[in-house]
């Protein structure tokens, strides 16, 4: 199965997503699962274009894989740059890392890694209601941090 490429056009109020999987088999199965979660979509297929994609909409949800572009886990760009983002945009942002060495839901290995989820690679076909879940409570859990943030006009 080849890897596709997608870039929805997003209207205002809209909920967006970055998919940064270059597994031919895993990317089109994540992308099923976002659009029917109504999320609008861009998908990566080289770091460069990520990178530059992330430095240019704020998305609701970013999807990266553990070796994308083949690049071990400690070294690879497109985490670096999703992790590294400025402040107001990386708090509206939910992470999202899929690998074969995780656990899914690793709440001590998602903050180590700085990412808000961490899902196996076996759980990619249950990634809709893993991913439904973790964002309602990243959500319901920062809600009143938000609120503040609005009122006092820093957010």
């Amino acid at each position: 199965m080849a890897l596709q490429e997608r870039y929805d056009m997003f209207e205002p109020g809209e909920i967006t997503a970055l998919v940064c999987v270059d597994h031919p088999d895993h990317q089109p199965v994540i992308i099923d699962h976002l659009a029917s979660l109504e999320y609008k979509i861009h998908v990566g297929l080289f770091a460069e274009d990520i990178i530059l994609k992330l430095r240019s909409h704020p998305y609701d949800l970013i999807i990266i894989s553990q070796n994308f572009g083949n690049a071990p886990l400690s070294e690879n760009p497109v985490i670096a740059a999703a992790i590294h983002l400025p402040t107001y945009q990386r708090r509206r942002q939910f992470i999202c890392l899929i690998g074969s060495d995780f656990v899914t839901n690793d709440e001590m290995i998602s903050f180590i890694l700085s990412v808000d989820l961490v899902i196996n690679d076996g759980d990619i076909h249950n990634i809709k209601p893993v991913i439904r879940r973790a964002v309602a409570r990243h959500k319901e859990f920062y809600q009143a941090f938000m609120d503040v943030l609005k009122s006092s006009n820093l957010g």
